[in-house]
């Protein structure tokens, strides 16, 4: 089995197809990893299983990944885990759990296959930090109103915060002008 695995590991070929406009970067999403693995895995003779279970940790909701690959004789299993945001702006409860397990399967596969995700979103977002870099966000100018409509299509403000310098009346604005009723 860590022959076959092994195999797989060399021959995978899983590009960041996806694109965030806003954040700038490209990405991968567990389908594209779905998507270039399972050739490997039917032409290895290895069946793999995802499956989630939830829990709670310390008043945290959290879902657990779990992967099962098998190759008839051989058992392998891996487990991650990631925390659930149930107050995350613009998604319902379901869609949190639904998130949280496409982070866990994504980076759960990413360590079975040896994806390296160092220049991935989360390795270059800045998480809300601002750089020198980073333009002013002005008040109704056209990327203020791009601002706007990623955050009601669910985005994060961190990443605005990561790409502009943000006045404290300008991030009050953007975040009343997006909260949904």
């Amino acid at each position: 089995m860590i022959e076959k695995l092994i195999k797989i590991q060399q021959e995978l070929k899983a590009p960041k197809n996806q694109r965030n406009n806003f954040g700038n970067y490209n990405y991968r999403s567990l389908e594209d990893i779905l998507e270039a693995v399972k050739p490997l895995l039917a032409e290895q003779g290895i069946q793999m299983t995802l499956a989630d279970e939830a829990f709670e940790l310390a008043g945290i909701p959290v879902i657990k990944a779990i992967a099962v690959l098998s190759d008839g004789e051989t058992e392998f299993v891996r487990t991650a885990v990631a925390g659930v945001d149930t107050k995350q702006k613009g998604m319902a409860i379901p869609q949190t759990f639904g998130s949280a397990s496409s982070y866990a399967r994504k980076y759960l596969l990413n360590g079975i296959f040896l994806i390296d995700d160092t220049k991935d979103d989360d390795a270059t977002n800045t998480h809300g930090k601002t750089t020198s870099q980073g333009k002013e966000l002005r008040d109704n100018s056209k990327e203020f109103m791009k601002a706007i409509q990623y955050l009601k299509d669910g985005g994060d403000i961190n990443i605005i915060k990561g790409k502009y310098t943000l006045t404290k009346e300008v991030e009050s604005k953007l975040i009343s002008l997006t909260k949904i009723n």
